[in-house]
């Protein structure tokens, strides 16, 4: 009796001494490893391990290993995940605030687009709010530009060319020039433009350096459509259920987090366009016939987009003029 009360006393002591298991927070990201998205949001996860002392315990899922990009937001919402990083873009269908930073040629360079998310992000965050979601940070990607195998002059040229789709915004695009979106995640890029799944894309410099899109495309044409946005999101029960000491800690390693990986958007762009160019690709600006045509069709994306979003839309543009 004695050595069991002892053994007892021993084993209470030992679990009194021991630290506190981690809450493990799964965060899936749909970009390559290598991808400077999914290199901040791994300091992030390390900055918010460190930072709690090991309470939260972040781990990132990056090439969409955990969840498809497409599945990400939902998988949040509903708790399947704590935390995650989604283009929001992506998700216009449900709402078209969600496309607010893929409006054509509304936005240009890293500045305007500071700019128009200041002013949208808080509308973002209350929408956001309504799905159980709470923004935590967010980075821009670089200037989207065209990528095709052929060269390209003019929007007649793209007639009956398979391009990739991501977005409502992308496939609209496809409809107005007169090519065929093909909806491909971003982890299957590589493997859409091999088999001629899909044979052009508008995307950042980024993008195609991290999947070696030369190996399968001749041309890249720098047209700055817009600049879209990753959001790292977190599930809110999960935040409201976090003590105000961790939640601190996340939004500071946050605002680190967006600072880093916006300087990282704009000093890989040059380096990106490099590297296509190394690739083999024939990388440069567009032409003024393609610019002007790609501009008139960004004419009626916007009044399409400003019709479906309403006075919320109109007001974030009309308060975006009038801070330039």
């Amino acid at each position: 009796m004695v050595k069991t009360t002892v053994a007892l006393g021993a084993a209470t002591m030992a679990l009194m001494a021991a630290p506190a298991m981690a809450d493990k927070w799964d965060m899936p990201m749909a970009y390559s490893g290598s991808n400077f998205h999914s290199v901040t949001g791994a300091e992030f996860a390390k900055c918010v391990t460190t930072g709690t002392g090991g309470d939260i315990e972040i781990v990132t899922h990056p090439s969409g290993s955990l969840f498809p990009g497409a599945q990400i937001k939902r998988a949040i919402q509903t708790g399947q995940v704590q935390i995650g990083e989604r283009l929001l873009s992506g998700h216009q269908n449900e709402d078209p605030l969600f496309g607010v930073d893929s409006i054509p040629f509304l936005v240009s360079s890293f500045d305007e687009h500071a700019k128009l998310f200041e002013i949208a992000k808080p509308h973002l965050e209350e929408l956001l709010a309504t799905q159980n979601l709470t923004m935590v940070y967010s980075v821009p990607w670089p200037p989207q530009g065209l990528y095709f195998n052929k060269e390209v002059n003019s929007v007649a040229d793209m007639e009956g060319v398979k391009f990739r789709s991501y977005n409502n915004a992308t496939s609209r695009l496809a409809e107005l020039t007169g090519m065929l979106p093909v909806t491909v995640e971003a982890a299957e890029i590589s493997q859409a433009f091999a088999t001629g799944v899909a044979e052009s894309m508008v995307s950042s410099g980024a993008t195609g350096y991290d999947r070696k899109v030369w190996e399968s495309l001749s041309h890249f044409y720098e047209v700055d459509a817009w600049l879209p946005r990753n959001y790292i999101m977190v599930n809110s029960d999960v935040w409201n259920g976090t003590s105000e000491a961790n939640q601190n800690v996340i939004k500071a390693c946050g605002e680190i987090a967006e600072y880093a990986g916006t300087w990282r958007a704009k000093e890989y762009t040059g380096f990106t366009m490099a590297g296509l160019s190394a690739g083999g690709m024939e990388v440069g600006r567009a032409g003024d016939q393609l610019m002007g045509d790609l501009k008139a069709i960004g004419e009626t994306m916007t009044a399409e987009w400003l019709e479906a979003a309403g006075a919320t839309g109109q007001a974030i543009v009309d308060a975006y003029n009038a801070a330039e």
